[in-house]
């Protein structure tokens, strides 16, 4: 996954401030789809907005994996992470190119958060099929995008491209922004095109 119109490192201070959660409260939002012991996938963490509330809410068993282009991101979230006493909860991953590196992840994820990040990537259809890899079968997506970057047509063609790679849109949580819960499919489903 190559770095395209990404968000500057130092806007992640922004968006990890207090104040954000005025407009988006972190919990509130993740809290529906995680239980403890849960593992979590989130790529494009930022400086853990959402990362550090996940760590919680999966408690000691659990384990969040944040995948991020950005050293200095991750850098301020293993921080961040520490002060808030849940560094062990939080395994951190540069990623370096095209390929995110989650190949020992396979089928082995709860639940990701993909939130105002896929609009970075230059081929969202191999971000989403490298996410549905690291999936359970049934596990769920929330996927976000914000109406002031992302158009209603352009999220629809992102979550087309999530159909394509086994992912299929279940809900649309109430989110600010463009929201959609998918869920991964059975390889049964997939292969026929068919929902349960």
């Amino acid at each position: 996954m190559t770095a395209h119109k990404v968000c500057p490192w130092w806007l992640g201070y922004f968006l990890a401030s207090p104040l954000r959660r005025l407009l988006q409260n972190p919990e509130k939002i993740i809290a529906p789809y995680l239980q403890p012991g849960m593992r979590v996938l989130e790529p494009g963490p930022g400086m853990g907005f959402f990362t550090i509330p996940a760590a919680r809410l999966v408690g000691d068993k659990g384990r969040v994996f944040a995948v991020d282009v950005q050293p200095k991101m991750l850098r301020e979230l293993q921080h961040r992470a520490e002060k808030a006493g849940l560094g062990s909860r939080i395994e951190t991953r540069l990623v370096e190119s095209e390929s995110m590196p989650l190949a020992d992840l396979a089928a082995s994820i709860d639940f990701a958060l993909v939130f105002a990040v896929a609009h970075e990537v230059p081929d969202v259809l191999n971000f989403f099929k490298q996410i549905s890899a690291t999936l359970k079968p049934g596990a769920n997506i929330l996927f976000v995008e914000p109406a002031g970057h992302v158009s209603e047509n352009a999220f629809s063609e992102e979550v087309a491209a999530a159909g394509n790679a086994g992912l299929r849109h279940v809900a649309s949580p109430d989110v600010r922004g463009h929201s959609a819960l998918l869920q991964k499919m059975v390889r049964e489903e997939f292969a026929t095109g068919k929902s349960r």
